[in-house]
């Protein structure tokens, strides 16, 4: 066994509905914590307690109005994650707060404010994942969705402008003296007169930097835009992978990327999305398994496979032991072009029926471990040692059902094997994740 020393790392996956994908009718999910704020306080408090790096909350800018989604799956309502954030921000006092926001549809301005104001309120906790959106063009004067390549093009340039503007003040800028008068030292002051091709931006960001210097930057793309974007930017990845052998060589991918671009490879840490449903005995994690699936809209979650592979066929139409056929061209997609990539590799090589397809898939493209607290640790050890994550990004199978689960059974595990902290010893995100403090480009320290 491999004994190099790493840290392992557990953020804990949330849509702001509080269920997951279209499981919402299992017995043990919350079917109101859309609205029920003290869910997530329940939620967050629990994952504190197990010493969780960090929540993350998924967001898009859109959602299905078809009426037969609309009727039967939970894509809306759910919460604003900056806002829900800030909330869970003054109930928590160590985990990280992760919120997915778009460069595609905000002003780099109000994404700067508002996760300086996330990080003060949380004393240095928060995260930005930054993400391109899937859609959403539709709900912003557009005709379409952005095209892919502009919409990296334009996240490589909002970021600029958003670290940037986080550094328009020294960190001992502000000088508060009633007795001379002198607020802030004006030299220490930096206006950004930002001009690229996207965004002209002036500044200075009207907030003080943020506590880490900088939140922490997530991200979560891995077509070859979104590598590109991770490896510059990325502290924090968020991707999925069906076998080892593809975790590997995304880690290992993104972390040369980086490397030619100077930063260091433990300056990035790779959390693939994992989804556990776990039993006290194998036996007990079937049947749990199998209620899940139970619960779950077949059609619903066919379709949504469906729309999200953009390979032209309709997989409710065939029958569930009928193979899945692959058209002999690949739709060019203009969404989630690796995630597409993932499912078109996996039905070449496995030759899927559509039951299998459903029982693998209906998580997103992320895996299913079906098991004891035991068996789940001897693949979380795997992974780790073997290369293929720095810890992983756990979708709860429900909340708070799944939830209490994989902190009651395998937290506990995983401490014991000295894979996971039993005590925090840090205060921010940053300290959370090895991560350094971010210092000011413009001023030094």
């Amino acid at each position: 066994m491999n004994t190099e020393q790493r840290t392992f790392h557990l953020g804990a996956y949330f849509t702001g509905s509080g269920v997951q994908g279209d499981s919402w009718r299992h017995p043990q999910a919350d079917t109101d914590a859309y609205t029920d704020f003290t869910k997530y306080i329940s939620y967050a408090q629990k994952l504190e307690a197990a010493k969780f790096d960090a929540v993350f909350f998924y967001d898009n800018v859109f959602s299905a109005s078809d009426s037969e989604t609309v009727a039967r799956s939970p894509q809306a309502p759910r919460w604003d994650p900056v806002v829900l954030l800030s909330a869970l921000a003054v109930v928590t006092s160590r985990i990280g707060l992760v919120a997915s926001v778009s460069t595609s549809y905000n002003e780099p301005y109000n994404v700067a404010r508002k996760f300086a104001a996330l990080d003060h309120l949380s004393k240095g906790r928060a995260g930005w994942n930054v993400v391109t959106s899937t859609g959403g063009g539709e709900n912003f004067n557009l005709s379409r969705h952005m095209d892919h390549a502009k919409r990296y093009e334009r996240a490589h340039e909002f970021v600029d402008v958003v670290t940037g503007l986080w550094d328009s003040w020294a960190d001992d800028a502000f000088l508060r003296n009633k007795e001379t008068g002198q607020w802030a030292d004006s030299a220490k002051l930096h206006v950004l007169n930002y001009e690229g091709e996207f965004f002209r931006v002036k500044g200075p960001l009207n907030a003080p930097r943020p506590l880490q210097g900088w939140p922490v930057l997530s991200q979560a793309g891995s077509s070859e835009s979104g590598k590109d974007l991770a490896a510059r930017i990325g502290e924090m990845l968020y991707t999925a992978a069906q076998d080892k052998e593809d975790a590997q060589a995304f880690f290992a991918d993104v972390k040369a990327r980086a490397a030619l671009l100077g930063r260091p490879a433990s300056n990035i840490k790779i959390l693939p999305g994992v989804m556990p449903v776990i039993g006290r005995t194998q036996s007990e994690a079937e049947d749990k398994f199998e209620q899940l699936l139970e619960t779950r809209d077949v059609d619903i979650v066919l379709q949504s496979l469906s729309n999200y592979a953009s390979l032209g066929l309709d997989l409710t139409r065939l029958g569930f032991d009928d193979e899945v056929p692959l058209p002999e061209i690949i739709p060019v997609t203009n969404s989630h072009k690796s995630r597409q990539q993932l499912l078109v590799n996996w039905i070449r090589n496995e030759r899927p029926t559509v039951r299998q397809l459903y029982t693998k898939w209906s998580a997103g493209g992320h895996r299913f471990l079906v098991g004891t607290a035991q068996s789940i640790a001897d693949d979380f050890e795997e992974w780790f040692y073997d290369k293929a994550c720095d810890g992983f990004n756990i979708m709860f199978s429900s909340t708070p059902g799944g939830l209490d689960d994989f902190v009651e059974l395998v937290v506990p595990e995983l401490q014991k094997r000295q894979l996971f902290r039993k005590e925090y010893t840090g205060l921010t995100l940053r300290d959370h994740l090895g991560l350094p403090f971010k210092e000011n480009q413009f001023f030094n320290s």
